[in-house]
């Protein structure tokens, strides 16, 4: 376990209005800071996030906890504990626990996983969605959360099946078939209300189907960005990931963010940044930074 991993706490709250908000840290991964960073120049980048000598920085695997009076929400998944160590060696992933991270986050939150009544994935890919299902000291892979129902977009839902090869490495369907075999899934369309103060807003272009989720209480809002923005270092609006599909549409898909999160004074909450979980942007500036950054 890397010094990164050691310092990082399992758990960490804040409060929107009346919701509590639990930022589970599920461990990290190791990606090529130029594919995180686009058409960026390295010069400019690496002074956000220094990378190492394989030109990989480090990325948080955060996932959320929503504490709401209807419900206990858990938002994304982290990567789970089926892949090989192969598989880790290659994505740099560092998420050992009981039986990862995620597990572990939530207890020291004060739940336990059977507690969690939805899982709400802002979209697929294996690093979201690879603690949906697990695998038993037997090899069956089965749902991770017994008592929860699992809510994506339709499209989402449809577009990881197409086995179009950019994005199937992507889409590893032991992460969401078992949930479908299972009956678990509740597909939305669109903007949704998931429960009171929890509602999902499209914020396509990583994916077709991205979706950010907003939680809402006594006049307060924070948006959990995912994809759409994965570190605070992407909030420029061109700073756009290799990885994303459609980066044109990303780039409108946070233009409109940053509107309503300038004129509603939203708090951010950040999946991938290591050492930023959560901000708000400074209101004073012409560009799209945080407070203080």
């Amino acid at each position: 376990m890397t010094e990164w991993i050691s310092n990082l706490p399992l758990s960490r709250e804040i409060s929107v209005g009346s919701i509590r908000i639990h930022a589970i840290e599920s461990g990290i991964q190791w990606l090529d800071g130029g594919a995180m960073f686009g058409v960026v120049p390295k010069p400019l980048w690496q002074r956000r996030i220094p990378s190492n000598d394989q030109n990989r920085i480090p990325l948080a695997l955060r996932c959320l906890v929503i504490e709401s009076p209807d419900e206990l929400v858990l938002v994304d998944t982290g990567i789970g504990n089926k892949e090989s160590k192969k598989f880790h060696e290659l994505y740099g992933v560092e998420n050992s626990g009981n039986p990862t991270r995620l597990e572990d986050g939530i207890k020291a939150a004060g739940f336990m996983p059977d507690d969690i009544g939805i899982v709400l994935c802002t979209h697929l890919h294996f690093d979201h969605a690879g603690g949906n299902t697990f695998q038993d000291s037997e090899g069956s892979i089965r749902p991770a959360f017994q008592n929860a129902r699992y809510v994506v977009q339709r499209g989402e839902f449809d577009f990881a099946h197409s086995g179009n090869e950019r994005i199937r490495a992507s889409y590893l369907r032991q992460n969401f078939d078992p949930i479908e075999e299972a009956g678990l899934w509740d597909f939305v369309e669109g903007a949704t209300e998931v429960i009171p103060g929890v509602r999902v807003l499209p914020t396509p272009g990583h994916t077709p189907f991205h979706q950010s989720v907003v939680i809402e209480s006594d006049g307060e809002t924070a948006c959990f960005l995912a994809d759409v923005c994965p570190t605070a270092a992407h909030i420029p609006l061109p700073w756009i990931m290799g990885y994303d599909l459609e980066p044109l549409v990303t780039l409108e898909s946070k233009r409109k963010l940053w509107a309503l999160a300038r004129d509603q004074e939203w708090l951010l909450i950040f999946e991938h940044d290591l050492l930023i979980p959560w901000g708000r942007l400074d209101i004073d500036s012409k560009r799209p930074r945080l407070k203080n950054s």
